[in-house]
C-alpha cells in the first residue's frame, strides 16, 4: 500500500521526564513500521535512546509530511510558527495540561496513529496572526507570529495604559485596560476566554479584540473578520511596552510605536483523528455546557 507520510517528525519536550516514555515508543514504533523519522534537535540531551538523525524544525519542515508533536499545547504553538511556512501536517499527543490541541491520548496513541497514517484523519487547518511594530519614522522594528494571541500590556504587570485601537486605518475605539488581546479563533479558547472573551469554532473567518479588565463596565470584546487590520497605539503610555505572542515570544515597544495586527499569509495544517469531536473536547477539556447538579 502506498504510504501517505514517508518521512515523519518527532517534536515537542514535555514538562515532566517520565513523558519521554511516549516519545521512545513512538519512535520504536515507526521505524519497526518502515518510515523514516527526524526528531527534534532540541530533544538530543533529553532522550536515552538511539537516534541516528536529529533535525531542526526547518529540516523537518522541508523534508517531513507530518510532525508529530508530544508534549502539551506550548509545543504545539511553538512548533506552528515555524512549520506553517511549510507543507507539512501536524498532529499532537497530550503529555502536558490541558491538551486542547495536542487531543490524542498516550494511552491509544499507537492505536490513533495507525488509523491516522492510513489517511483515517480530519484536516483542520488554522490561520496565524502576524504582528509588526514600526517606530515614528514608520521603520519595522521587530515583527513575529501568534497561533493562539497577540497581547499588548505594559511592561509592568498590573500597570494600565490607555490604547487606541483603529480597524482599517479607522479609529474604532479608545479604552483603559491592563492591555488588549487580539485573538485568532484558536486561540478563543486560551487567554481571550480567561479574560471574558467568547468561544470562537476554528472555522470561522474572525479575529477577536479582547480588552483586559478594562476601567469601564461597557467594554466588551469585539468580533471582526479577519481580512481587517488592526493598529494599536498608546499615545499616552509613560513606560515601555511589551507584545507577547502565545506567551512565548516577547517584543518590547516604546510609547510612540504603532502596532500593527492583521491575518499572516501562513496557515498550519493541524489534522486530527476521524472521531475528533470538537464540541466535545469544549466540555471535556474546559467543562463547557455541562449540567449543573
Amino acid at each position: 500500500m502506498h504510504k501517505q507520510f514517508n518521512c515523519i517528525g518527532l517534536i515537542g519536550i514535555p514538562r515532566q521526564p517520565t513523558a519521554l516514555v511516549t516519545h521512545q515508543i513512538i519512535f520504536n514504533w515507526l521505524k519497526e513500521n518502515g518510515y523514516q523519522v527526524l526528531v527534534e534537535e532540541k530533544l538530543s540531551e533529553h532522550l536515552a535512546f538511539d537516534v541516528e538523525h536529529f533535525a531542526s524544525l526547518e529540516e523537518i519542515g522541508k523534508q517531513a509530511q507530518l510532525a508529530i508533536i508530544i508534549g502539551g499545547d506550548g509545543n504545539i504553538l511553538r512548533a506552528a510558527r515555524f512549520l506553517s511556512y511549510y507543507d507539512i501536517k501536524m498532529i499532537g499527543i497530550n503529555r502536558g495540561n490541558l491538551g486542547f490541541l495536542t487531543d490524542i491520548s498516550p494511552d491509544n496513541a499507537i492505536e490513533n496513529l495507525s488509523k491516522v497514517l492510513l489517511g483515517d484523519y480530519i484536516d483542520d487547518p488554522r490561520f496565524l496572526l502576524e504582528v509588526s511594530i514600526y517606530n515614528k519614522k514608520g521603520q519595522n522594528t521587530a515583527s513575529s507570529f501568534a497561533v493562539n494571541e497577540i497581547v499588548l500590556h505594559p511592561s509592568h504587570v498590573a500597570h494600565m495604559i490607555e490604547y487606541d485601537a483603529y480597524i482599517n486605518n479607522r479609529k474604532a475605539f479608545s479604552q483603559r485596560a491592563d492591555g488588549v488581546i487580539v485573538a485568532t479563533p484558536t486561540g478563543s479558547t486560551a487567554y481571550s476566554l480567561s479574560a471574558g472573551g467568547p468561544i470562537i469554532t476554528p472555522q470561522l473567518d474572525a479575529i477577536i479584540i479582547t480588552p483586559m479588565f478594562p476601567h469601564s463596565l461597557s467594554a466588551r470584546p469585539l468580533v471582526i473578520k479577519s481580512n481587517n487590520v488592526i493598529k494599536l497605539k498608546c499615545p499616552s503610555a509613560k513606560e515601555a511596552l511589551q507584545i507577547t505572542c502565545d506567551s512565548q515570544v516577547i517584543l518590547n515597544a516604546e510609547a510612540t510605536d504603532s502596532i500593527i495586527i492583521k491575518r499572516s499569509q501562513n496557515a498550519f495544517n493541524l489534522i486530527h483523528t476521524a472521531n475528533y469531536n470538537y464540541f466535545k473536547n469544549l466540555s471535556s477539556k474546559l467543562g463547557w455546557s455541562k449540567k449543573l447538579y
